[in-house]
């Protein structure tokens, strides 16, 4: 069979599969019930997985082709750089572990694993005889998550470049029984969205900017600022796609080495427009941020010299459209009360330690309209800590109507800061302790992924438009309102939470919101969902 028609033949199947569920997006998108039934919602931001490297197992899922009996379509083989197939996966360069881990698996024990989706934990990958086998109580190493990367590795819809252009080789290709996990026992409870794409291509950084303003932040004049060593070089291949340059002592073949390019960097190429947009991690305006300010300058600020540190943001966020219409708001981070400190034991948690707060985890930090020294009362109001602040109020049923969590690094389960079991045992804590407040009876909660922090996922990504949706990562619906032991077939993105957010409260738009939309109607795509299709309306 020829590899187009393999790779369409998929893609045929979750369009006829779609049609025939009982939640389609044009359903949920007009169900006033559903939406007005929720007074609180509660999003939940975890880290860095992909659908099927949790989730690929779950019984009824669109899961790992050949595991699951569920799966829609079969497994595209790994290519390499030339877009041959690969004859095994690349090894796991550096080895597959984080530091200072007590389980060690060096980069030569990861070579010659076969091109094909392979189970990490659980008696049955030791039956496979794949030599690699990993806990989820210990903690693998990062992997490379950036724009670029993200884009290359989806290769066009075929998902089948994500071991060529990974710094961790065939790590990209493992993937955990997760039917242990306790969020594994909420999805069962609950509704499991096997349908659900990160918003932005890339990393962590873009995908939190994207969930408050569904738009890419920017950085004017970059080619004669500071940043102008950060504009990534990129050049458009013979079928049209983007990509980054390799350098000179690239290897040629995946077997042979991690890929090396010219510079790939935090920055796009200035636009038809002359602007140039941050894509990958740099640092905010103020404090916390991963720059100090300078001797003897305002604690309270970064660095504006440094070439990491991006202007303060002007756009459009979802806390404008809130406070238009004066509904109450939080976003809630682990460790920010410590991080914010402004002493030297804050800056020692900020990616380090046992906490690793991370700055560019906190998207609304980069906006001017959070300037400490011009809206400190705003910016205090509405940047809230999770330990000393979300917890109580949820108990005593005084979240704002909208809050989103952010879990510190060592519980948000990022490959490399944190272990799966330490995040999910978290996650499933706070549900826990939501599902107790008062407020729980006309609540929603999501739990999902900012992206799939570079691991493989099979699922077909929508075509959108330039920033995304990319690869698709687990969400679950929670509330006592949601479908019970539902698998949602709706296609969402990372934007269908702000989609709810301004149908249910009725708020205008966001333009980001509005522009992914009309990108995917031009390219045949189905619309996506507000989350509404996961939901019971009221009688």
């Amino acid at each position: 069979m020829p590899r187009s028609l393999r790779l369409a033949l998929p893609v045929l199947a979750a369009t006829l599969a779609a049609c025939v569920s009982s939640s389609s997006p044009s359903a949920s998108a007009s169900d006033r019930r559903a939406l007005d039934a929720i007074d609180t919602l509660v999003v939940i931001y975890a880290e860095n997985r992909a659908f099927d490297t949790l989730f690929g197992l779950f019984p009824g899922a669109n899961g790992i082709p050949g595991a699951n009996p569920t799966a829609v379509g079969s497994y595209a083989p790994q290519v390499d750089r030339d877009g041959s197939a690969l004859a095994t996966l690349p090894p796991a360069w550096g080895g597959l572990m984080a530091r200072n881990q007590p389980l060690a698996i060096p980069e030569e024990q990861t070579r010659g694993l076969a091109n094909r989706p392979y189970l990490l934990n659980g008696p049955n990958a030791l039956a496979a005889g794949n030599g690699v086998v990993v806990p989820i109580e210990q903690m693998t190493r990062n992997l490379v998550h950036r724009y670029y990367n993200n884009i290359m590795q989806i290769n066009g819809g075929g998902n089948d470049g994500f071991a060529a252009w990974s710094d961790a080789g065939g790590l990209v290709m493992g993937y955990y029984d997760g039917s242990g996990l306790a969020m594994w026992q909420v999805a069962r409870r609950y509704t499991l969205a096997d349908n659900f794409f990160m918003g932005a291509f890339g990393g962590s950084f873009l995908n939190h900017q994207y969930l408050v303003c569904a738009c890419a932040p920017e950085y004017p004049d970059a080619d004669r600022s500071p940043a102008k060593g950060l504009i990534s070089a990129v050049e458009t291949d013979a079928r049209g796609r983007v990509r980054l340059v390799a350098a000179a002592n690239a290897a040629s073949s995946a077997l042979a080495g991690a890929p090396r390019f010219v510079n790939d960097g935090d920055l796009t190429p200035k636009d038809e427009r002359g602007m140039f947009h941050a894509i990958n991690t740099m640092q905010p305006a103020y404090q916390p941020s991963g720059i100090a300010a300078p001797a003897g300058a305002d604690p309270r600020f970064g660095n504006p010299a440094d070439p990491h540190t991006l202007p303060p943001q002007r756009a459009a966020t979802i806390a404008d459209r809130l406070d238009a219409k004066n509904v109450s708001w939080a976003w809630y981070s682990g460790a920010w009360k410590a991080a914010s400190a402004q002493t030297q034991t804050a800056r020692d948690i900020i990616y380090r330690g046992d906490v690793r707060f991370q700055p560019h985890h906190q998207p609304f930090n980069y906006y001017a309209a959070f300037d400490p020294a011009t809206h400190a009362d705003y910016r205090a109001a509405h940047l809230k800590d999770f330990d000393s602040d979300f917890l109580a109020e949820a108990a005593a049923g005084k979240l704002p109507a909208v809050s989103f969590y952010k879990p510190q690094g060592n519980l948000n389960q990022h490959p490399g800061s944190s272990t799966v079991a330490l995040g999910d045992a978290h996650l499933a804590s706070v549900v826990a302790a939501l599902e107790k407040s008062p407020q729980w009876p006309r609540m929603l909660v999501v739990v999902t992924y900012d992206e799939n922090g570079g691991f493989w996922d099979h699922a077909r990504v929508p075509k959108g438009d330039r920033w995304g949706p990319a690869t698709r990562v687990p969400a679950i619906v929670v509330s006592p309102l949601a479908k019970k032991g539902f698998v949602d077939k709706t296609p969402y993105d990372t934007a269908s939470i702000l989609r709810f957010i301004t149908r249910r409260w009725n708020l205008a738009p966001l333009p980001g919101v509005e522009a992914r939309d009309r990108a995917l109607a031009a390219n045949g795509e189905a619309p996506m969902g507000d989350l509404t299709a996961a939901l019971e309306a009221p009688k």
